[in-house]
């Protein structure tokens, strides 16, 4: 799966997030994790927290 920045992934946890950094050639990301009311929470993730990319 290529992740690239901006794309919106889906946790395997169930949350949405969108990618905002990409570290060590994919193996890690700074993500904004959408949470209610148009606010977010930025956290960073591994490669294997990402079920899938949602949209480009």
């Amino acid at each position: 799966m290529t992740i690239k920045m901006y794309d919106k992934v889906l946790l395997k946890d169930g949350r949405t997030a969108s990618i905002v950094e990409i570290f060590k050639d994919g193996e890690a990301y700074l993500v904004d994790v959408d949470l209610p009311d148009n606010e977010w929470d930025t956290i960073d993730i591994k490669y294997s927290d990402i079920e899938s990319v949602i949209s480009s």
